[in-house]
């Protein structure tokens, strides 16, 4: 088989190759932790749009719709709709004008010539074509009517008129059939002989479909025989139509959006050509079949354009085809409540009304969750969009990267320090065996060495003194209970996105990391609840009051009691204590109790907690957010019972400290020294 490449300069159209899936993902991922909702979150990434990592800007659908505005904006302000009937006026006058000048010019010769008899004729001439001129109909269309049947004096006069009514006829062509414009701008008989069979044989298949006849001629023999008076290349019959309905549609809306006499004006004019023509009927008849079969292609509209340039009609049914367009544009997207939607949007009107740009990112929209979910992140289940285990799995795996690429090799320096020992976690060095080592071979090394001892021969024996053993990090088996605060004050702060992002790190690298370790979530507002890992991009704050810690520290010391290994909570928080549980009669279990700011009595059965948990082995190391002076003083006291660490943070370092700090208390000392015999 033979393969063939070929290449091309880039010029920003081609498919990307970059597979931005990562990017789309991490700048998704700031709104559903926040919110919690991945349906609102894509919805709203839709509206906003995002960066792609080359830089480029898919623009959101905000962005779109200012465009969309400010296009429209800009076609009203592009011209006069008036303006062409002064023009058409103004320059039939001048061709008036320069006619009497021809007149005028045609006495003077005669008179200089001194022939009496020439002298007398071209009098009467001159009186005859003035009288005429005089009695011409003030309205455009008699007045290009009587004109035509005029028998001109001036050669000039005459030429100007002549390319005046074909300007005009290419007008009117245009206004109505924006691509026959040419055609029809100077016909030989032929040609209209074809037109009129051409728009004779669409009205015949608009009226048979209408009576759900056969449709004869069919669109391919239509096409094959008219094809070239129709360049829109048009699929099938009903895009052909469609075509001409949008344009015929956008002609009356032009004629709507002008002043009564204007319109009248103008009107009469085009109508009177189409009628020297021998198609006015034709057209008409067309016009009738199209509004009865498209009724809402915008047959009523209207529009106030305010320019100073003067719009010929056929750039005035231009302007208005625009405005249809931007407004069927704007309706489509304001409309679009999911990325799918997008994917019926006409690109190729996008890219005329908008550029190219605007048309890539409304293809990069409709393809956002396509592009999620065939890299397994999200799926669809009854009709809203859920993270996927693996999408769960990314977002942690985002999270944890970013924080770590936050630190600097100095500060990874001073929060860990490593010893060698019996572990599970491989160094990258390796040693003699010695009696007492673990039994850990590097076979390569080992292998190697009875080589380099006993030369090239075969079998390899192996002595003990060819052993070498890989160094290992000792690590102890750890059982941690994250508690995190979902009180109203987290969101409000700023805090709640980072202290997720830090627990989302903190499970990943548990789960990648350290398998062996056990890790329990629990968030804590009014009343504190057990998270499972799944659930935790999608956990928000509690719309309650109350910081309940005394009901999360009971949770958190339930789920550590049949753990093995070092026991510690992490605790995430920027409150004091303001919530607490309390007993009631019978078998109807507790009762939440609030204040603010809090009673005695709350913080000293929270502290008792602590003490419970103090007496079970199990630290709480707690990392402040913005506190403030209340919340240290509690801190304090926790820290007197409990003899955990505590670190006073910003949201922005959080999972500095909590990561680094966790890596650092997993490693336990063992001494290098060469163990007795």
């Amino acid at each position: 088989m033979t393969w063939r490449f070929s290449y091309r300069r880039w010029d920003g159209t081609q498919e990307g190759l970059v597979d931005d899936t990562d990017a789309v993902l991490s700048q998704l991922t700031d709104d559903l932790l926040a919110n919690g909702d991945l349906h609102e979150a894509i919805q709203r990434m839709l509206n906003r749009g995002w960066r792609t990592p080359d830089g480029r800007e898919v623009q959101g659908l905000r962005d779109l719709l200012d465009q969309v505005r400010l296009a429209r904006e800009d076609t009203l302000d592009s011209g006069d709709l008036g303006g062409a009937y002064r023009e058409v006026a103004d320059e039939l006058a001048e061709v008036v004008a320069e006619e009497r000048a021809g007149i005028d010019q045609l006495e003077e010769e005669a008179r200089s010539s001194g022939d009496e008899r020439r002298r007398e004729v071209t009098g009467e001439v001159a009186t005859e074509r003035r009288m005429q001129l005089d009695l011409l109909p003030p309205d455009l269309a008699g007045m290009v009517r009587g004109l035509q049947q005029y028998e001109f004096v001036s050669s000039e006069a005459r030429r100007h008129f002549e390319e005046l009514v074909e300007r005009l006829r290419e007008e009117v062509a245009r206004t109505y059939f924006e691509q026959m414009s040419e055609s029809l701008a100077n016909p030989d008989p032929e040609q209209l002989a074809r037109m009129r069979d051409a728009f004779d044989a669409l009205n015949r298949m608009l009226e048979q479909r209408e009576a759900g006849d056969p449709i004869d001629p069919g669109f391919d023999a239509f096409m094959e025989r008219f094809g070239d008076l129709f360049p829109g290349n048009p699929a099938d019959l009903d895009e052909l139509l469609e075509q001409l309905a949008a344009r015929m549609a956008a002609a009356q809306a032009m004629w709507n959006s002008m002043s009564p006499e204007q319109r009248a004006q103008l009107q009469g004019l085009a109508e009177s050509l189409l009628e020297d023509l021998d198609l006015r009927w034709q057209v008409d008849r067309l016009a009738g079949n199209l509004r009865n079969a498209f009724p809402d292609a915008g047959w009523q509209e209207r529009y106030r354009f305010s320019g100073d340039q003067p719009l010929g009609m056929g750039e005035g049914a231009d302007a208005a085809a625009r405005l249809r367009d931007l407004d069927e544009l704007e309706a489509f997207l304001r409309s679009s409540h999911s990325p799918a939607a997008l994917s019926e949007v006409d690109l190729d009107k996008v890219a005329r009304h908008l550029g190219d740009d605007a048309a890539r990112s409304i293809e990069r929209l409709a393809k956002l969750t396509k592009q999620l979910t065939d890299a397994g992140l999200i799926d669809q289940r009854e009709g809203r969009f859920e993270l996927t285990a693996a999408g769960m799995r990314r977002i942690g795996q985002q999270a944890l990267a970013d924080l770590f690429g936050q630190l600097t090799k100095d500060r990874i320096g001073n929060h860990r320090t490593t010893w060698n020992g019996a572990g599970h976690d491989r160094e990258e060095t390796t040693k003699p065996y010695e009696f007492g080592d673990p039994f850990n071979l590097d076979l390569s090394r080992t292998v190697h060495n009875a080589v380099r001892r006993s030369g090239s021969g075969v079998p390899v024996r192996l002595t003990p003194e060819d052993f070498e053993v890989i160094e290992t990090e000792a690590l102890t088996r750890t059982a941690t209970v994250l508690l995190l605060d979902l009180s109203l004050s987290m969101p409000m702060r700023d805090n709640f996105v980072p202290a997720k992002k830090m627990a989302l790190a903190l499970h990943t690298l548990i789960t990648t990391r350290f398998p062996r370790d056990y890790l329990g979530l629990v968030g804590f507002s009014e009343v504190a609840r057990a998270i499972e890992p799944e659930d935790l991009p999608t956990v928000s704050w509690d719309y309650v009051y109350g910081t309940n810690l005394q009901h999360g520290l009971i949770l958190a010391r339930k789920m550590l009691a049949h753990q093995p290994g070092t026991k510690q909570i992490i605790l995430v928080t920027d409150g004091e204590p303001t919530a607490h549980l309390v007993p009631v009669g019978g078998d109807a279990g507790y009762d939440v109790f609030f204040n603010y700011p809090p009673v005695r009595e709350t913080l000293e059965v929270t502290l008792a907690e602590v003490m419970r948990c103090t007496r079970s082995n199990i630290t709480i190391n707690t990392f402040l957010l913005e506190p403030d002076r209340a919340l240290q003083g509690f801190v304090q006291q926790l820290a007197r019972i409990n003899h955990g660490r505590t670190f006073a943070t910003s949201p922005d370092q959080l999972g500095d400290y909590v990561l680094v700090d966790f890596l650092r208390h997993k490693t336990t000392v063992r001494s290098r020294g060469r163990r007795a015999g």
